[in-house]
């Protein structure tokens, strides 16, 4: 992972030939380690309500806790079990730490612009930001930001919020590939 944050870090980075305007970076899995953190959460809710763990657990990839609601226990009110799982989550707290390397990709990319752009909670994240000391960017997308969680339309939000053009490096990581994955977009 190192040699990825390394490579998105440069000054310009130029893949296929196009230079990067922008770095957009996901918070879980590429600046926080909260797998772990969600996964409690999610099997403690489901368990709860009787739903199936492993299927409940699929349907919360890269997705906003209302969304999976809806998904996976379509007779929930969404607004409610968000509440219920912020407060999972905010027990959590302190099993959410920075992934390794993520304070010393954030200070190379001071100066340049970047965003976060993520589907979870403003004041969970920013709270484990300020927790951790790492810096926060002047553009921030969260899921609560927009009508659909993940990008194309967070990015188009982060894009048009720090009056950048694509193209852009956006940095995602994807639970069910256990990995980072590095597009331009």
């Amino acid at each position: 992972m190192s040699e990825l944050l390394g490579l998105v870090a440069a000054p310009c980075w130029k893949p296929a030939g196009r230079e990067i305007s922008a770095v957009l970076l996901d918070v879980d899995g590429v600046l926080l380690d909260s797998a772990g953190a969600h996964r409690r959460v999610w099997n403690s809710w489901s368990l709860v309500r009787g739903l199936e763990l492993e299927k409940v657990w699929e349907l919360t990839l890269g997705r906003r806790p209302e969304d999976t609601v809806k998904d996976a226990a379509a007779h929930l009110d969404p607004a409610v079990e968000r509440k219920v799982l912020d407060e999972l989550l905010a027990q959590e707290k302190d099993s959410v730490l920075p992934v390794d390397g993520a304070a010393d990709l954030l200070e190379a990319l001071s100066g340049s612009p970047w965003a976060i752009v993520s589907s979870g909670d403003r004041a969970f994240v920013e709270a484990r930001f300020a927790a951790e000391g790492l810096p926060l960017p002047a553009v921030r997308v969260y899921g609560s930001d927009v009508e659909h969680a993940k990008p194309p339309e967070q990015s188009v939000e982060a894009f048009e919020a720090a009056e950048t053009p694509p193209p852009c490096a956006m940095i995602t990581a994807h639970r069910r590939h256990q990995g980072l994955e590095a597009g331009g977009h």
